[in-house]
């Protein structure tokens, strides 16, 4: 009798200290989000998404993190010391994707989930998570530019970092469009680099100025882009004789859609893929993936469209892309 009282006595213990054991297992997953660059608002949006998912999921620890300035190198160190710490999986806005080719194959190799964010062309990536399509983005903002500049002049085209796929996709997809449609629109400057810096913006729009006293337009990639430019339309007194079209965030932009120095924005809600980031994130370590048509419950998202991608992975494309003006900006408090 005693000896059956000890057995279930053993037996209950063994099984209180399994479940410990699995509870601490299930907070032992991390996520973590690995951005561009911190401190912009774009990537504080972000990081709201990233809370947001860590708090409707208590197993899992969830948190972003990215260089203090946008530099490739620091970046992938960033990365590196991730893999060494055996996070669970790792969510990235890559800089430069293929300085991250080899740091993301060898998380994989080591059992980490890999999801990117703006780098379809990624190859060591399980899921590549964006917007929408980029091209299609791009040739819809240079329709906004050029009914401005009413089909005519000379334009310049912005982008933070010729290795951002996305911005270079955006710029090409505006470029593309003006080229198949309208052929009196000149291209003078193609896909300026400003470091994805609000400051060097500014200096590059002033140099393109100068260099182009009769320019009619610019389209922006960075989300800083627009902020230069606008700061240097502003200063040289050219509202309303000059077009700026690009993707923003409205309270960065906002002042500049007042003054009429940037006509109009674009953009996707940071926050929101943040969220699908870390969701599909979850997913695959799940054991699951994301199928053609599914709604991941987050707007933008809810009909994706799958492909297959430039390696092993897929692609995933929302339609969370989003056009303003000085007339409806104020309606989005970010």
């Amino acid at each position: 009798m005693k000896l059956t009282r000890l057995s279930a006595a053993i037996a209950a213990g063994a099984l209180a200290v399994g479940v410990i054991a699995a509870a601490q297992a299930a907070t032992n997953e991390t996520i973590v989000t690995v951005v561009k660059v911190t401190g912009i608002n774009w990537f504080n949006r972000m990081d709201e998404g990233v809370k947001e998912f860590a708090k409707d999921n208590p197993g899992v620890q969830a948190y972003q993190t990215g260089p203090g300035r946008a530099d490739a190198a620091q970046q992938l160190k960033i990365i590196e010391d991730l893999i060494a710490k055996k996070v669970t999986a790792i969510a990235v806005v890559p800089y430069d994707p293929p300085t991250l080719e080899p740091a993301l194959k060898k998380a994989m190799d080591r059992g980490i989930k890999v999801v990117t964010h703006e780098a379809d062309n990624e190859k060591n990536t399980m899921v590549d998570i964006e917007a929408f399509d980029n091209s299609a983005y791009g040739a819809g903002l240079n329709e906004r530019l050029a009914s401005c500049m009413h089909d005519d002049g000379k334009w310049a085209v912005l982008v933070g970092s010729l290795g951002s796929r996305s911005q270079v996709q955006w710029a090409d997809g505006g470029i593309n469009n003006a080229k198949a449609k309208y052929p009196k629109m000149n291209l003078v400057e193609p896909k300026l680099e400003t470091n994805n810096d609000g400051e060097k913006a500014y200096e590059v729009a002033k140099e393109v100025l100068r260099k182009h006293p009769d320019l009619k337009g610019f389209q922006g990639s960075s989300s800083l882009d627009v902020i230069g430019i606008g700061r240097a339309v502003e200063e040289a007194g050219l509202q309303g004789k000059i077009c700026v079209y690009g993707t923003g965030l409205p309270t960065e932009a906002g002042k500049f859609l007042e003054s009429g120095a940037v006509n109009g924005i674009a953009f996707w809600d940071p926050k929101l893929a943040g969220i699908a980031m870390n969701k599909v994130a979850q997913m695959l370590v799940d054991g699951k993936t994301v199928q053609n048509g599914q709604d991941l419950g987050i707007p933008g998202y809810t009909k994706v469209t799958v492909e297959k991608g430039p390696g092993k992975g897929i692609i995933v494309r929302g339609q969370g892309w989003v056009n303003v003006d000085k007339t409806n900006y104020k309606q989005y408090n970010f």
